[in-house]
């Protein structure tokens, strides 16, 4: 008995215990200690429910903030109304399988490394870092149960909104300012991707990746959607100093290269400017084949 008292004292029945006190019948017999044990115990069960919170027929558990995102679709103009640079629709062409094999090899990469954030750019405008990103994007989302954000960083040329052809979104510069959360920014294209567009230009978009408001705001979507891969589309790193203000926010880079107007020299560049702040995790050569 002295055993069960240093239990649930609160599961203990009141007349049960009055009707066999230990100064008027004396010790319970082993038959006595089983029925009050066993009394006891389903009143402690009792207890436990209703001291449970009622549901009120609500889910058990919410969505998590990667499933409240609102919904967009490509507009029109991206899915064929003219020539599209989703190459996700034509998975048969050879551009398609080129990107499905850089987004298996840059996985592999990440994995390896416990890399997530990488940064897509240019050494000059033109070269198709937005095109370069957009597919890359795609590709990446559709590996199943994986999550990838495609954010335009490229403040002096954002392109994403017009690539998708969607309108009506964007909010970037309170996104950085830290006046705009992320649940209230991004917006989900798919089932594994989300977006955060861009839709004003910020001529002083270096000085706006140095600011401390908008570290934290990239930290803080990273911590709510917590995203296998983030895609950084940015302007060209030989033309502003935007790269090289976000090199602290990323993990690698992939440079694209015209393979009709980039140098050698210009890649080099591309290389000191990375210096040792990021990692270049290679170089993609595009438009080396006009038939395709």
């Amino acid at each position: 008995m002295k055993d069960y008292l240093e239990g649930d004292m609160a599961a203990i029945d009141g007349d049960f215990l009055a009707a066999h006190s230990w100064n008027e019948a004396g010790p319970m017999d082993r038959k006595e200690r089983k029925i009050f044990r066993r009394k006891a115990a389903r009143r402690a069960e009792e207890a436990s429910l209703l001291t449970e919170p009622k549901s009120y027929g609500l889910p058990a558990m919410l969505p998590d903030a990667w499933e409240r995102l609102p919904r967009v679709k490509p507009g029109a103009a991206a899915v064929g109304v003219r020539p599209s640079p989703l190459v996700n629709l034509f998975r048969g062409s050879g551009t398609s399988r080129s990107f499905d094999l850089l987004r298996t090899r840059l996985m592999a990469t990440l994995r390896s490394q416990g890399w997530r954030r990488v940064a897509i750019a240019a050494p000059t405008s033109g070269c198709g870092a937005t095109f370069t990103a957009v597919n890359l994007a795609q590709s990446l989302a559709r590996v199943p149960g994986t999550r990838t954000v495609l954010m335009d960083m490229n403040r002096r040329a954002p392109g994403i909104a017009s690539a998708l052809d969607i309108h009506g979104q964007g909010h970037m510069d309170a996104f950085l300012a830290g006046t705009c959360s992320p649940m209230d920014h991004l917006v989900r294209c798919g089932e594994g991707l989300a977006l955060g567009l861009a839709d004003t230009v910020d001529a002083n978009a270096a000085e706006t990746f140095h600011d401390p408001l908008a570290i934290r705001a990239l930290d803080e979507m990273m911590l709510t959607f917590d995203p296998d891969v983030v895609l950084y589309d940015l302007p060209a790193v030989l033309e502003h100093d935007d790269v090289a203000a976000f090199l602290p926010q990323v993990d690698g880079v992939l440079l694209v290269a015209d393979g009709t107007v980039t140098t050698a020299a210009q890649v080099r560049a591309c290389e000191e400017i990375l210096g040792e702040q990021a990692e270049l995790l290679g170089v993609i050569l595009n438009r080396t084949r006009s038939s395709d």
